[in-house]
């Protein structure tokens, strides 16, 4: 497949997860960001976006690279699109575990 396809289909991707974590998140989140606790279903969207993203070797013998990133990308585009304020937590948290996880796998291997 071309780069610049795969690319502009990341950017597709990204922006209709963005549009879709606004929509759900109006749905859920009625009031103002007020709330200081953590959103268990965004904490998994986001944990489970950034591992499949930032890891997807470990994957692709399955699971071609491009299908890989592009789901991890609609994930992490409904947490980082959601309502001002919400999500923040759940991105850097799935973030940080994404990370450790590919520093642990290239220090290993």
């Amino acid at each position: 497949m071309d780069n610049i396809i795969i690319y502009l289909i990341y950017v597709f991707v990204f922006i209709i997860g963005s549009i879709v974590g606004l929509l759900l998140s109006y749905k859920k989140y009625t009031e103002p960001f007020v709330r200081k606790n953590i959103d268990l279903a965004a904490l998994i969207l986001a944990l489970v976006g950034w591992f499949i993203t930032i890891n997807y070797s470990l994957i692709e013998p399955l699971i071609p690279y491009y299908y890989t990133i592009t789901f991890g990308i609609f994930l992490i585009a409904m947490v980082i699109g959601m309502r001002p304020g919400y999500g923040r937590f759940e991105t850097v948290i799935g973030f940080a575990v994404a990370g450790i996880i590919w520093i642990i796998r290239m220090v290993l291997i």
